[in-house]
């Protein structure tokens, strides 16, 4: 199986202040300066994934927040477009800015190295504590924690070993790739 890894992201440069005096807020995520435009829409494989893995986490995890697709406010002047975050409090202006307890992207070919390289180093800058990739395509979710600001493999669940266990918060999280990509 080939992966195809196409990059039709379009950078635009482009201020903070810019940036929020958009009319209306574009599926984009700011990185230094640039704004990074999301092209391509979710296919559905994708959408069944995040909306799978969000329903069971915030059966799971009833007093923290689930959230698909919010900005998360990150060092080094980054505004990230997560699509799944587990986050323990509600920000008042709705940008969360506190670590997080879990990110999760889904991967696609338009967004898999920004996803897996530039955001993987942004998420463990901004102190997530772990860090979760859902590729439909390899049909593989990998599960990373933070150690020591760096991402250390704890799972990779795949077609040959389909479920494993993970904390988070607490909790023990029963993933089965079956489910997650409703197979």
């Amino acid at each position: 199986m080939s992966v195809r890894s196409e990059e039709p992201l379009r950078r635009v440069r482009m201020s903070w202040e810019e940036y929020l005096e958009l009319p209306e807020r574009p599926r984009a995520e700011w990185v230094n300066g640039e704004v990074v435009f999301l092209m391509a829409p979710p296919v559905f494989d994708h959408g069944v994934a995040q909306a799978q893995l969000g329903a069971q986490l915030a059966r799971l995890l009833p007093d923290l927040y689930v959230v698909p697709e919010v900005f998360l406010v990150l060092p080094r002047n980054r505004v990230r477009l997560p699509d799944l975050m587990v986050v323990e409090s509600r920000p008042p202006d709705g940008w969360v800015r506190e670590a997080p307890l879990l990110v999760v992207e889904i991967l696609s070919p338009s967004t898999r190295s920004e996803d897996t390289i530039r955001k993987s180093m942004d998420y463990a800058a901004g102190g997530a504590g772990q860090y979760w990739t859902v590729d439909p395509e390899l049909r593989t979710i990998d599960v990373w924690h933070l150690v020591d600001g760096e991402w250390d493999l704890l799972a990779r669940i795949d077609d040959k070993h389909p479920t494993a266990e993970v904390e988070l918060a607490g909790v023990v999280v029963a993933l089965d790739l079956r489910e997650v990509l409703r197979d």
